[in-house]
């Protein structure tokens, strides 16, 4: 009888280990042929993820089905009971969110693999991942709660907290305005497209891209590798630059300030030469003319063009920099002078 009594949960967890590995084993291989089988979609290698969450749900439920039978820890079966019921619970849930990213990954990989337009991708993309992060806190609230469930006293707690949920629902709600207000306006960005990911954009006066948004913030990553942080509701309350928005292409303007007796022609015809070669310049357009003068100087403006925010800053430094050594080179009169002779005397009336 003893014997028995130590030879039965041994048995009965054996198993259920056994069982356990030998069915993860056979989905691994049924989902690796497949992810063969089917190279269009990473949907299968995706749900290889989700193994060991799988496994733990199925072990978990043949011990939480046959404990009391097996006599595991008889002395404290609501113990054993209420403890596999939460291990149950959190699997549960760590394999559904398995399982949601593996579908949204996949989704989302096939939808940017097919399409042309980057914009839309990239709407797609910021849509995909608010959702995501929106189902993952949900399955996890609920997976909580559940949890909490699972003990008696809490359950008293939640009927009595019922009686005063008008009061409690007011004083949240006033303490969560903030959060709760970038969480809509997250929702917002989501769905209304008005940033996405990729987005270059300028915000108090930096220029970045956009490289994360969640729920409640967005980073922004700046041209020298800082990032900048800042809630979503920034985006729907205030102005800001979007140089995305409406296609990535960008135009960009050079200015010099030279002496009046600057060569603009041949300047004009020397841009033309120099945007030829420079390989980020799109060719979509090109021009040169004198857009301001003062008693010392005139102000020259070149407008080039360029497929997006970071090649067109390229052209500019490069159009800056080419012509300018060209001036020194071949027309060193056109830079800007100091007069330092004596003013011509006013003539006798």
């Amino acid at each position: 009888m003893e014997m028995d009594t130590v030879l039965r949960p041994v048995l009965v967890i054996g198993g259920a280990l056994v069982v356990t590995l030998i069915a993860g084993l056979l989905v691994d291989l049924l989902l690796r042929r497949a992810d063969a089988r089917h190279p269009e979609t990473p949907l299968w290698g995706l749900l290889r993820r989700c193994r060991l969450p799988f496994q733990l749900v199925l072990c978990t439920s043949l011990l939480r089905g046959s404990y009391r039978q097996a006599g595991i820890l008889p002395d404290h079966p609501l113990g054993v009971g209420r403890f596999l019921t939460l291990v149950l619970i959190a699997s549960t849930a760590w394999l559904a969110v398995g399982i949601a990213t593996a579908a949204v990954d996949s989704t989302y990989a096939r939808y940017a693999a097919g399409a042309a337009d980057d914009a839309r991708v990239r709407r797609v993309r910021t849509q995909v991942t608010l959702i995501q992060r929106v189902v993952i806190a949900v399955v996890v609230v609920v997976a909580l709660a559940a949890m909490l469930m699972t003990f008696p006293p809490m359950r008293t707690v939640g009927a009595s907290m019922l009686a005063s949920a008008g009061v409690l629902g007011i004083v949240v709600g006033i303490a969560a305005q903030s959060s709760l207000g970038n969480l809509f306006a997250g929702l917002q960005i989501a769905f209304g497209d008005t940033v996405r990911i990729g987005d270059t954009v300028v915000v108090d006066k930096e220029w970045g891209t956009v490289e994360e948004i969640t729920l409640t913030f967005l980073t922004v990553r700046t041209w020298d590798e800082r990032r900048i942080t800042m809630p979503v509701s920034y985006f729907t309350s205030k102005p800001y630059e979007n140089w995305s928005r409406g296609g990535a292409q960008m135009t960009g303007t050079v200015f010099w300030h030279l002496d009046h007796s600057a060569p603009v022609e041949l300047m004009r015809s020397q841009l033309g030469s120099v945007l030829a070669d420079i390989p980020e310049w799109d060719g979509r357009g090109a021009s040169l003319a004198v857009t301001d003068t003062t008693p010392h100087t005139i102000q020259v403006r070149a407008v080039v063009t360029a497929k997006d925010a970071d090649d067109v800053w390229t052209v500019r430094c490069a159009v800056r920099e080419r012509l300018l050594t060209w001036l020194l080179d071949h027309h060193p009169y056109a830079l800007p002078r100091i007069a330092v002779s004596e003013a011509a005397p006013r003539p006798e009336a």
